[in-house]
């Protein structure tokens, strides 16, 4: 992985300069409610942050301590932090979990509290997480407690024992396919291509979950490969999709027709109405992967 990550930071140097003239870097936090959610939804963008010098951090809301067949409470919670850390090393991020009981998170002022001190203890520039409308209850309360502390995080009279923000980030939402009340829209798309084996090494390290947990709640009828490659080809099977039609318009209005149309692999993510709202100059500064 060491060769890999060093010949990615070459392709990003090459084809994107312009990402190595920020005065400083960017800080980037993306919270998902479980221990796998922010690097299922945003773990090629995380990589190419990171290989441009940027600070990411993943913050899970939830603990993860119900997410298995056969084990939980404390043990589970404790397997899926070590599997945060691995995370963290291949995607060269920071990734931090929250001791909220999964499953039974709900959107109460002392948690939006504790998400509104991280989100200024970490500076953001960028937060992004879920929408309100998802199918897991941990989602969408994790996408409310998100929103609720959007404004708040600069106000100094809340969560008073931690800094305010004197400048509010820019709040996206990650891509989902529910359409009620209101579709996804693709604002922004990014083309991870280039290191769509570095996300697919990421969720790897997410053994309880990928090669456990999901196949057996979504009685999926493969059998797990044993083999480290052979789990690898398989987890880019279930994992590494193409673009659909609302991700290819964006790509398309971010790379053009001619460029979308060879992009194997994407993210994207819709500007929320709270916090900062971004013009198409300013996205480019804070995604200098588009530039």
């Amino acid at each position: 992985m060491k060769i890999y990550l060093s010949l990615l930071i070459l392709f990003v140097f090459s084809f994107h300069p312009q990402a190595f003239s920020q005065e400083k870097p960017l800080r980037i936090m993306m919270i998902g409610a479980h221990p796998d959610d922010c690097d299922i939804k945003s773990g090629g963008t995380a990589a190419l942050f990171a290989a441009m010098g940027h600070e990411v951090k993943f913050l899970s809301v939830t603990n993860g301590d119900a997410g298995h067949m056969e084990m939980g409470g404390g043990m589970l919670a404790k397997r899926r932090y070590q599997e945060t850390q691995e995370v963290a090393k291949r995607l060269g991020i920071t990734y931090d979990v929250l001791d909220n009981h999964d499953g039974e998170l709900t959107p109460t002022l002392e948690i939006r509290l504790d998400i509104i001190r991280k989100i200024r203890e970490w500076g953001a520039d960028v937060v992004i997480s879920h929408r309100s409308n998802d199918y897991h209850p941990d989602h969408r309360y994790t996408g409310i407690l998100v929103q609720d502390a959007a404004f708040m995080v600069g106000v100094p009279n809340i969560a008073a024992d931690t800094p305010p923000l004197r400048k509010n980030p820019v709040f996206l939402y990650y891509q989902d396919h529910f359409q009620k009340p209101n579709p996804f829209e693709a604002d922004i798309a990014i083309d991870i291509t280039p290191v769509i084996d570095q996300k697919i090494y990421a969720l790897d390290a997410h053994v309880s979950q990928f090669y456990e947990w999901l196949p057996w709640i979504g009685n999926d009828p493969d059998e797990i490969p044993e083999g480290k490659e052979e789990r690898l080809a398989w987890l880019k099977s279930k994992r590494a999709t193409a673009p659909n039609a609302v991700v290819r318009k964006g790509l398309e209005e971010w790379y053009g027709k001619e460029k979308a149309a060879q992009i194997q692999f994407a993210e994207a993510f819709e500007i929320c109405e709270y916090g900062t709202q971004p013009n198409k100059e300013e996205l480019k500064r804070l995604f200098p992967m588009l530039k």
